[in-house]
């Protein structure tokens, strides 16, 4: 009965009405059929060879090499090859040490390379060091609060979001969305997207906002809307492979249609070199009740995701895997309790107490939740750890808060996860 319990499920958590599709065959065979590589990138990759070209390694300087290192973070956007974003660290690193780190130029390159590879105890590092050095007050603010908001320091980025707030620009509206979102302020993130949208100067930043503004669309449950918003980042960039797998996510929670779900899937698996596809077909194998598929592209997300020069970019998607399918509480605990060395957040400290509860470690696992997770913002998945922890361990009463409001954010969890909570004669 259990083998097919996941199958019964999600049947009744996403197909308890028939719907009309929204992805639909005729998008979606167009979408892969007629994709072809936009201009930005062979723009980028002109630049790219101008720029090397330009590179003297017996006369080493600041532009050229800042510049090339640019086009390989802008071709890591577009096709995720890790490489290029460590070897622009690399170059940026270079560029500190010819200049003995005193060049605050190079310093916010190196916090942006650092963010971007999840390194953030590293960036608040590197952001103190511009900082000493002295760059502008509009640009510390900005960075400062992406800073503190991914390092947990919440009061900090609330500061830096006030002084921002006077210019009511793209880049306060992008920020103000995620704050307010954090805060559970549904209706002020999605005004302050749409503004960051409507500010948006050229196609790479409008690409970044509505593509956030689909991921917030797609959180309160608006899935039309967040599939208009999605398509629409196709269109501008068809390389933003995010958007791609996000209506491929719509496709499967939606139209319950795995098939056109693992199409999109594995589109962007032969297009892109990031993990992530993996991970959604896994996903995908969720929902069909499908257990040698889920272990079969469990099993090749971790292969891929725990590649070193990834660092700890995968870690919340390799606990949700080794506390599920692969049962390796183990090997979930060690990342948690890394991860907090790197981020210590309310979200990092949910996933060390659903580790250490898998784990059998329940009354630490308890202490970790009170100490540091009761009464603190949390997203989809840590609301659904945090609620089974206290299920597991009799509190039903504060379980069922938790697991209620997770299920308010249904779209954000796995197949499995959301058939468990529908499922619950209690919620």
């Amino acid at each position: 009965m259990k083998i097919f319990f996941p199958l019964i499920a999600v049947t009744l958590v996403f197909s308890s009405c028939k719907r009309q599709p929204l992805v639909g065959k005729i998008y979606l065979d167009s979408l892969i059929n007629h994709y072809t590589i936009p201009a930005a990138v062979a723009d980028n990759n002109t630049d790219m060879k101008f720029w090397q070209r330009r590179i003297d390694p017996k006369n080493q300087q600041n532009t050229s090499e800042a510049r090339y290192a640019a086009t390989l973070i802008m071709r890591f956007h577009h096709f995720g090859d890790i490489n290029d974003a460590r070897s622009a660290d690399s170059i940026y690193r270079s560029i500190s040490n010819t200049y003995r780190h005193k060049l605050a130029s190079a310093d916010l390159a190196l916090v942006a390379a650092a963010m971007l590879q999840h390194r953030f105890s590293s960036a608040q590092l590197l952001l103190d060091s511009a900082k000493m050095l002295g760059i502008k007050n509009y640009t510390s603010n900005n960075v400062s609060f992406d800073v503190s908001f991914e390092l947990g320091h919440y009061n900090e980025a609330k500061f830096y979001l006030a002084q921002l707030k006077p210019f009511k620009d793209y880049n306060y509206y992008f920020r103000r969305a995620k704050y307010d979102h954090l805060l559970g302020m549904t209706d002020s993130a999605l005004s302050a997207i749409n503004k960051a949208v409507a500010l948006a100067k050229g196609p790479y930043l409008k690409d970044i906002a509505l593509s956030n503004q689909g991921d917030l669309y797609l959180h309160t449950g608006d899935l039309e809307k967040a599939l208009s918003a999605y398509k629409e980042c196709v269109r501008i960039n068809s390389v933003d492979f995010h958007s791609i797998l996000g209506i491929g996510w719509i496709a499967l929670v939606h139209d319950h249609d795995p098939v056109a779900a693992n199409r999109l899937f594995n589109f962007v698996l032969s297009h892109n070199k990031l993990p992530d596809p993996l991970f959604k077909m896994y996903q995908a194998a969720q929902q069909s009740g499908n257990k040698s598929m889920q272990k079969k592209y469990a099993a090749a997300f971790v292969h891929a995701a725990t590649d070193p020069r990834y660092g700890m970019m995968y870690n919340k998607y390799l606990i949700e895997i080794y506390t599920g399918i692969l049962h390796q509480p183990n090997e979930a605990e060690k990342l948690a309790r890394a991860e907090l060395l790197n981020r210590a957040t309310p979200q990092t400290y949910a996933w060390l107490a659903y580790a250490l509860f898998k784990n059998n470690k329940k009354n630490e696992a308890y202490r970790v939740y009170e100490q540091y997770v009761a009464g603190r913002p949390l997203e989809g998945l840590e609301l659904f750890y945090i609620g089974s922890l206290l299920k597991g361990m009799g509190k039903g009463y504060d379980a069922n808060k938790y697991l209620n409001a997770a299920l308010q954010n249904k779209y954000d969890l796995s197949p499995e996860m959301a058939a468990t909570l529908a499922n619950d004669p209690e919620l």
